[in-house]
């Protein structure tokens, strides 16, 4: 159940290595892209988040890289929300090239969702209504 509209990005030059590889500190910019994307999908602007006093940092970061991305490939960043508990969210990241279904990268964030003093807090309403709507387990 991946985000039926993934974000698209266009690999810079300086995302790359000497090697001409997509560096691997991209990923996570680009579980952020995806991330965000879903998240505008669903309703859900990070600001409002913020300004409603909480927070939800990435407590946990997982990448499994299976073929490499190089300069100028268009990709594509597909995310789902893997699972929603009282004070935390996990999102999956299927990583492909335009015009292939193959992954060339897999890959899951978990997010503790806190106040603004960093205390671990629930979901707000604002956030889990919305998510309700397209989250199934």
């Amino acid at each position: 159940m991946l985000n039926s509209t993934p974000a698209r990005i266009q690999t810079l030059y300086a995302d790359t290595d000497a090697m001409g590889i997509v560096y691997h500190g991209n990923y996570v910019r680009w579980f952020e892209i995806g991330r965000e994307a879903l998240f505008r999908k669903m309703g859900i602007r990070y600001r409002d988040v913020e300004e409603a006093g909480f927070n939800l940092p990435v407590t946990r970061f997982y990448c499994h890289y299976l073929l490499p991305m190089r300069y100028d490939d268009e990709v594509l960043i597909e995310t789902e929300i893997a699972y929603v508990k009282r004070a935390s969210l996990k999102f999956s990241y299927r990583i492909r090239l335009a015009g292939q279904e193959e992954p060339r990268t897999l890959g899951y964030t978990v997010h503790a969702c806190t106040d603004r003093e960093g205390k671990l807090t629930r979901i707000p309403l604002m956030i889990a209504e919305k998510i309700a709507a397209f989250y199934h387990p």
